[in-house]
């Protein structure tokens, strides 16, 4: 197997709904996402699946001398081999894919965040990092299409943070802010036992209306001539935005489950965002 091909099966096994948003891309520009997405993956799950703190650091610590390796021209794990065809084509930095890590060790490091600006940063480092790489990887004409990317990438991560409370919780993970939780009046104890209550609802209705105005701010940011090469955020955000809006409709029921859109749904969300265009 070839390193596109294990990014490529990486990407596909983990039924992401960023998956869906590549389907439509040419082949180079689809090999560069699909390696940065890969990359994502890789470094996220040794936080997600290493249940050793001192472990995980020293596999991140490992990806950072990886992406070292990279850039020098010796990588040595698929994912790094693929990444080093496409860095230089879309002029990705070095810099930017160690922030990526900076973010997930955030996770090793605290399971709390006392109010929104702090999440803000983790945010900005897991996802809105990965957003400016991949709009260099589509194409943009207008600086400003990089605003887009930056807040889009917020609102995908908040959204997984609704999605994934429950499992977040599991881990002993809570990236609701404590500022809000106790504007809110909801125990944190609430939250580890799934317990539902009005007031979690309506916290949860305040994370998703402050999610949506991210949505709307990044969209409302991307200019025109960009939005033909900057479909695939627009698929994602579309596929998102239709999570967000059904798990709003069950009740934010995100301690004891977690709500998803079948694969058909969201190739037809794909599908229909990409012909508009």
């Amino acid at each position: 197997m070839n390193p596109h091909d294990y990014c490529q099966e990486k990407a596909a096994k983990s039924g992401s709904s960023f998956y869906y948003s590549f389907m439509f891309l040419p082949p180079e520009r689809r090999q560069a996402i699909t390696a940065l997405y890969a990359f994502c993956r890789e470094v996220d799950d040794v936080v997600d699946e290493c249940h050793d703190p001192s472990l995980a650091q020293a596999k991140l610590a490992w990806w950072r001398q990886e992406l070292g390796r990279v850039y020098s021209g010796t990588p040595t794990h698929p994912v790094g081999l693929a990444l080093q065809d496409v860095v230089g084509r879309y002029a990705m930095a070095e810099e930017q894919l160690e922030e990526i890590i900076d973010g997930m060790a955030m996770d090793l490091q605290q399971t709390r965040y006392l109010d929104f600006k702090g999440l803000q940063l983790y945010c900005y480092r897991v996802a809105s990092v990965v957003g400016l790489l991949a709009a260099g990887i589509f194409g943009y004409q207008e600086r400003q299409t990089l605003k887009y990317a930056h807040d889009l990438g917020i609102a995908f991560q908040l959204t997984n943070i609704i999605r994934d409370v429950g499992e977040d919780a599991r881990r002993g993970r809570i990236y609701l802010p404590v500022d809000e939780l106790q504007r809110f009046d909801v125990p944190a104890k609430d939250i580890l036992e799934a317990r539902y209550t009005d007031n979690f609802r309506a916290l949860m209705a305040f994370q998703a209306e402050r999610a949506e105005r991210f949505y709307d701010q990044a969209l409302a940011q991307l200019p025109a001539v960009d939005r033909r090469a900057q479909r695939p955020g627009l698929i994602m955000a579309a596929i998102y935005r239709t999570l967000l809006e059904e798990i709003a409709a069950d009740g934010f029921l995100v301690l004891d489950r977690r709500t998803s859109l079948t694969p058909l749904r969201k190739v037809w969300i794909a599908g229909k965002t990409w012909m508009k265009g």
